[in-house]
């Protein structure tokens, strides 16, 4: 019935919310990086302690098959915070590359406004602005909040050693997955002068507004796609 309700409200054009989003929900992607294929595994959970909301997010990317053999190793991002009425404020973001080398890390502490990155053995302090977001949260926020009403939406985003304010533009499209056709909400992001990087994310309504596709282009060129195989909901909240 829920996911009746949402597909009616998208072709109404009015906004999706998932805030009543709860309990465990694992998902399944494929990814390419040129020659090389591999998946990502992710799980966001949702915990309800003493009236309080809280999520984790877990993600690991690998190598499958030959490509293992070319490219061992996993990429490993992990994200925990509270739930507010705005959505998903995160508390600590890690992003693992290499087993040799320690993790990228954001501390978030939003009492003091104060955002604490450690990269490569290194530590700094930004100032933290209102509703900043980790890379894995980004794909996430809307799992727990209305879905995107404007055309375009600003979002300061940390990867545990930058701190960026990033710009999206909102529009539409039918995707074709190996889930079939889906109805999205697209993410794009704006390139900045000189900025080698990109991201365009799409959103599905009919699963709870999770990321169904990821393509993204890193500072040194690497690209990636991310596109869902399996989304699999504890609660059954299908």
């Amino acid at each position: 019935m829920k996911r009746v309700l949402v597909v009616l409200l998208w072709s109404l054009g009015f906004p999706v919310s998932a805030v009543d989003l709860s309990g465990r929900i694992d998902m399944l992607y494929s990814v390419r990086s040129g020659a090389i294929e591999g998946e990502v595994v992710e799980a966001l959970e949702i915990r309800n302690e003493n009236g309080a909301r809280s999520y984790v997010i877990s993600s690991e990317a690998r190598a499958v098959g030959l490509s293992a053999l070319v490219k061992p190793g996993s990429i490993v991002r992990g994200s925990g915070g509270i739930i507010t009425r705005q959505g998903l404020q995160p508390g600590r973001f890690s992003d693992r590359r290499s087993e040799k080398d320690p993790p990228s890390v954001a501390i978030f502490d939003w009492r003091k406004r104060l955002l604490t990155l450690q990269h490569k053995g290194n530590e700094e302090q930004k100032i933290l602005p209102p509703g900043t977001l980790d890379r894995l949260t980004t794909a996430y926020s809307f799992a727990l909040t209305a879905a995107p009403a404007d055309k375009m939406i600003n979002v300061h985003e940390t990867d545990g050693h930058t701190l960026t304010l990033l710009r999206y533009i909102v529009g539409k499209e039918i995707l074709d997955t190996p889930m079939g056709r889906i109805q999205t909400i697209v993410l794009t992001m704006q390139q900045g002068k000189d900025d080698k990087r990109a991201r365009k994310i799409w959103l599905s309504p009919a699963h709870h507004m999770l990321p169904v596709r990821i393509v993204a282009v890193e500072p040194d060129g690497l690209e990636l796609d991310q596109m869902i195989m399996k989304i699999s909901y504890a609660n059954d909240l299908q």
